[in-house]
């Protein structure tokens, strides 16, 4: 019998693990930082690297394992996964790992995610893989097994994953490359072309984040600290809404292109049960006010927030581990299925 299971779900910024002897599930960020030098020495993982972000000095270099959605840095992310779960946190070899894997990218890249637990000094007894879009499924509490059709939308911080589910499986999905990163830079362009004022990535979500983008007041303005590009001097200059708005407007646009997009490739039975189930919004994006509105707007479908957006998928993987009937709903890398890639 395992020591104990873990539940994964390995976001571009943000990485969510459950224990099952804990029954706990936290969270810390997807970073780790380097000391500059020849053997790269690591200098903090987690929180603490992501807290010297954009003030890291010259001999730091900060570094994010995950690019849109995919393991980008194997040896990082195994490194950061490992040291995360150990950490204070009475970490056990040999126990069963079940991973939320992106819905629309390669087998291969699905694999990378399988390896990076089997092939580490975690020496897990098992790893299965779920679709995210299933394990957020299941932490809505939807019956995946039964119903005739659903769309999940998941906003998160470098891509959109879009998925139609019925009968308890994948119909179409579809993986845009927008996400809260996208958001960020369009509003630190935007701001530099406006106004001469160049402000970070922190800064910019900051700005996406205590705006209500959607619903809001017009006139409101928001005071932010950056550095003035004509004079030089770090200072304080007022944002407004609008511009917000704006910087936003066409990553929006994109989302909801390739929902209609899906929509119009989708069977006509399902579809007509999305329309009457809705539009399920997960991912830590999909907490911006106004967000379900706005799409509902645009597609004409009635569209829900989840409750706890940015954690629902680590809460499917919650009920799946807890369930033997949801279990059915991973599968292994082992199978004879995916002998080719061994």
């Amino acid at each position: 019998m395992a020591r104990n299971v873990y539940g994964l779900d390995l976001g571009s910024y943000d990485i969510k693990v459950y224990d099952k002897k804990k029954d706990t599930i936290w969270k810390e960020k997807n970073v780790i930082a380097f000391k500059d030098n020849r053997d790269r020495d690591i200098f903090a993982v987690g929180d603490d690297a992501f807290s010297m972000y954009g003030k890291a000095p010259s001999n730091i270099e900060i570094t994010f394992p995950m690019k849109e959605g995919v393991i980008s840095r194997f040896n990082d992310m195994q490194f950061l996964l490992q040291n995360l779960l150990k950490r204070g946190r009475q970490f056990s070899r040999g126990s069963e790992y079940v991973i939320a894997v992106p819905t629309d990218v390669t087998e291969v890249e699905k694999k990378a995610f399988f390896d990076l637990v089997i092939h580490s000094t975690a020496k897990a007894k098992e790893v299965n893989i779920v679709e995210r879009s299933i394990a957020d499924a299941v932490g809505l509490n939807l019956d995946i097994q039964n119903t005739k059709g659903i769309m999940i939308a998941n906003f998160g911080g470098e891509t959109t994953e879009l998925s139609v589910l019925a009968g308890g499986g994948m119909v179409l999905n579809r993986l845009v490359k927008v996400g809260g990163h996208t958001f960020d830079q369009g509003i630190i362009n935007l701001v530099k072309h406006s106004h001469d004022f160049l402000i970070g990535r922190q800064t910019a979500e900051v700005l996406r984040r205590n705006f209500n983008v959607f619903t809001g007041d017009s006139d409101a303005i928001l005071s932010v600290a950056g550095r003035d590009l004509i004079t030089g001097v770090p200072m304080r200059k007022p944002v407004s809404i609008m511009l917000i708005r704006a910087a936003m407007k066409d990553p929006l646009l994109e989302c909801v292109k390739a929902i209609h997009s899906l929509l119009d490739r989708t069977p006509p039975e399902v579809r007509k049960a999305i329309y009457e189930n809705g539009i399920f919004l997960t991912g830590g994006l999909a907490n911006m006010p106004g967000l379900e509105i706005y799409i509902e707007q645009m597609v004409g479908i009635k569209s829900r927030t989840a409750l706890e957006p940015d954690t629902c998928a680590v809460n499917g993987l919650k009920r799946i581990i807890m369930s033997k009937d949801l279990r059915k709903l991973t599968f292994s890398m082992i199978e004879d299925n995916y002998r080719w890639m061994r």
